[in-house]
């Protein structure tokens, strides 16, 4: 198996997902506790990335394997039909992307504490049985809640921790600001799976995979879709409000016609494809749009 075919395979395209709340992470540690270590927030970038890439291989082989216990020709055209991959070159390299991000991952925890570890623990249980099992959580209506739970808030939490750990102080108060900063990395990728269950249901429904959509049906899903980045809005005006994101980050206001553009283009057209390029797009100029402003706000402590 080649470095091509795992790149494709682990999808690294949609790693950004993981990078944006890590970035944000590292940025809202610096304006708030003035404290930023370099050496551990790559060491976290390069566990957030593995383990995204280990849990999206996983995705492709799990994908395969139905495929072929379907006796589907779509099998043919998925990545390890084409190249004739084995599934046990898979299983091999997922699961040394898996030992090497826990490994990091406990070298993070000894050189901050056992906080991060219940973090870690969290996150990796979430990506584990996001597909694992005998019902994953990504065939439930409870996907997006954790897949933003573990991506957006996990993520942005564990990189604030490990470059604040010596001087941040858990109290309600914090753990509320901590929540309603790492809102626009949630829904994000929240927005994603919700549009991906959407143009899936039929396909889902076939599979056994009862998502959100097929309980409330596709039209209250568009809504909770809608409400998804209306909330994105309101956590940046409070997040400015309270005075954990600069001011400047006001300006992340500009990108509110493309973002609506491409909402507007999920309710009118809400196939898997139209859904996906429009939510995917989203996730990139969401949090560029903070982070700009952030980054200039911060340096110019204005």
């Amino acid at each position: 198996m080649t470095i091509k075919n795992i790149l494709k395979l682990s999808q690294m395209e949609s790693t950004t997902t993981s990078f944006f709340p890590a970035f944000i992470g590292i940025a809202y540690a610096w304006y708030n506790y003035r404290t930023f270590n370099p050496v551990l927030s790559i060491l976290a970038v390069i566990v957030i990335v593995l383990f995204h890439m280990a849990i999206n291989i996983r995705d492709n082989y799990l994908e395969y394997e139905i495929a072929i216990k379907k006796g589907e020709h779509s099998a043919d055209n998925i990545i390890l039909g084409e190249e004739k991959i084995r599934l046990k070159d898979i299983s091999n390299v997922y699961l040394t992307f898996g030992i090497i991000s826990t490994i990091i991952g406990i070298y993070l925890v000894t050189q901050t504490s056992l906080i991060l570890l219940y973090a870690v623990i969290i996150n990796f249980s979430i990506g584990i049985l996001y597909t694992a099992g005998p019902r994953p959580i990504a065939s439930t209506p409870f996907g997006e809640f954790f897949v933003g739970l573990s991506m957006g808030f996990g993520i942005f939490f564990s990189t604030v921790y490990v470059n604040a750990y010596e001087v941040i102080q858990f109290d309600f108060v914090t753990l509320v600001q901590l929540v309603i900063a790492s809102v626009p990395t949630a829904i994000t990728v929240m927005a994603i799976m919700l549009a991906n269950n959407i143009g899936d249901l039929e396909e889902d429904i076939e599979d056994n995979r009862f998502t959100l959509p097929y309980y409330i049906g596709v039209e209250k899903a568009l809504t909770v879709y809608r409400f998804f980045y209306y909330s994105v809005y309101a956590s940046v005006i409070v997040s400015i409000l309270i005075g954990t994101f600069p001011k400047l980050v006001i300006f992340f206001f500009l990108a509110v016609p493309i973002i609506q553009k491409n909402i507007r283009k999920v309710i009118i057209k809400h196939d898997k494809d139209t859904g996906m390029l429009a939510s995917v797009i989203n996730s990139f100029v969401i949090p560029v749009a903070i982070l700009i402003p952030f980054i200039i706000g911060m340096w110019f402590d204005i």
